[in-house]
């Protein structure tokens, strides 16, 4: 029975252990992952991503040291309208379409909130990138 509880021991910390993907490299910030740049480790970590699916074709917000974890927060779709670029606001109410040119006043991914400033009125306003990089107006 004695040799029953340990080999279950045994098992039970085999299975804890999982492989997750750990950069090969360091990547900077605002870079795109691509599947040359991971590698699999076999390590228990909470939070750490294994999948393939998740990291390939994200965009690192932060620094991405070798070997160490990486975690949903790190990664995100990538930037599709950055800080300063000149874009098309775009406001509707009804059956009503106003467009005008603005700046953006941060850098975002598609469907993230982020500041601009309307060139003609020099108003901040906030809005959501569109898949044009234009940026709808609430």
């Amino acid at each position: 029975m004695r040799h029953l509880v340990l080999l279950a021991m045994s098992l039970a910390a085999f299975e804890l252990k999982a492989d997750i993907l750990v950069p090969a490299r360091t990547i900077r910030a605002k870079e795109i992952i691509a599947a040359e740049d991971l590698v699999p480790k076999e390590v228990e970590i909470d939070g750490a991503l294994s999948d393939p699916r998740d990291l390939v074709g994200q965009e690192a917000r932060v620094a991405l040291y070798p070997g160490r974890p990486v975690r949903t927060g790190d990664v995100g779709p990538p930037a599709i309208v950055s800080n300063n670029d000149v874009v098309t606001l775009v406001f509707f109410k009804g059956g009503l379409r106003i467009e005008t040119e603005g700046r953006a006043l941060g850098r975002g991914a598609l469907g993230e909130t982020i500041r601009a400033m309307n060139l003609s009125s020099r108003t901040t306003v906030t809005g959501r990138i569109s898949g044009d990089g234009s940026i709808e107006v609430q």
